[in-house]
């Protein structure tokens, strides 16, 4: 299973009271819901609204459950900021 860093930025950050944290997951859908569970409510909210880069490359509208994960990755949790 891939291990690597979850980034939070702006009010990700706020809401997972932390800057970054480590993943251990196949795929970001998997990623994701590890994060949900280990940060109930605020953060779960947020994650609605974000986008999000895996190892600086745009998710942009696919399928969660079909973007990979790797190993030594980065998962990069944007939410929308305002004025750009």
């Amino acid at each position: 299973m891939p291990a690597g860093t979850i980034r939070y930025w702006a009010a990700a950050k706020a809401a997972a009271e932390v800057a970054e944290e480590p993943y251990t997951a196949a795929t970001l859908a998997e990623a994701l819901d590890a994060v949900r569970e280990r940060h109930p409510g605020e953060l779960t909210r947020v994650l609605r609204r974000c986008s999000f880069l895996i190892d600086g490359v745009p998710v942009g509208t696919r399928s969660h459950e079909t973007v990979r994960l790797a190993e030594g990755g980065t998962v990069e949790v944007l939410p929308p900021f305002a004025g750009g």
